[in-house]
């Protein structure tokens, strides 16, 4: 019977690669810049991931309300009889403020403090989403649950083969992302809740003054900055 014995070359290549694995682990496991663990920055970027995921959700949906209100208030001008493009008004006016009413279809995230940094706001909202997620959040579908699971080991997976700190500079770019997307989605959110109360207070008048406002309403919102900025956005995804 043959045994192959190990030779001094084998031994050496033995040692070198389990070197390079540890050096390799050693900087995974190396603290990220702000002190953060690595359990803690891989943590993070998954919280940030979800808010990302439910924000741009939310901000699709209030977006695709308005566009959608301003194409049917374009379509309505060419009904010239008032009495006919009235209730046209009124209608394309309650399926967006509708979303007001029906909180489980929005995330609800409340505007920066004064004082309050990016980062600190943006994980503000983190727990906010996740406590709105736990209270509303139905029943999951076993299929659903193996689908979330699946997607979390991907998630896992990647970054297994990232540093520290190469997680926590891509949880810096999540934040400014974020935090940019907040401000565009509670401009809009912002916008809907005017033309809510808007359209509440305009209920006392009659029909030919309320016609007069009810146009007024719109084309305020066709003409307010964080609408125009979607407007381009949309223009510009789309070339």
């Amino acid at each position: 019977m043959f045994i192959r014995k190990n030779t001094p070359t084998t031994n050496f290549v033995g040692k070198f690669t389990q070197s390079v694995r540890r050096i390799v682990q050693d900087v995974k496991d190396e603290g990220a810049p702000s002190g953060m663990t690595r359990d803690e920055v891989i943590e993070t970027n998954e919280r940030l991931r979800s808010l990302r995921l439910r924000l741009e959700e939310s901000y699709d949906t209030v977006k695709k309300a308005l566009i959608n209100l301003m194409n049917k208030y374009g379509d309505s001008k060419s009904h010239r009889n008032i009495f006919q493009r009235y209730p046209m008004l009124k209608l394309m006016i309650k399926e967006v403020i509708r979303l007001e009413t029906q909180y489980w279809t929005l995330v609800d995230i409340p505007r920066q403090e004064k004082q309050e940094t990016v980062p600190s706001y943006v994980m503000r909202a983190c727990s906010i989403m996740e406590k709105t997620q736990k209270s509303g959040e139905g029943v999951k579908t076993s299929a659903r649950l193996a689908e979330e699971a699946a997607e979390r080991r991907e998630r896992m997976e990647r970054l297994e083969h990232m540093t520290t700190a190469q997680i926590e500079h891509e949880n810096t770019q999540l934040i400014n992302d974020l935090y940019r997307l907040l401000k565009k989605y509670l401009g809009l959110r912002h916008l809907i809740r005017v033309l809510k109360e808007e359209y509440g207070s305009s209920k006392m008048y009659p029909i030919f003054p309320r016609y007069t406002m009810l146009k007024d309403m719109i084309k305020g919102i066709m003409h307010d900055p964080d609408y125009m900025e979607v407007c381009h956005e949309t223009l510009a995804n789309s070339n």
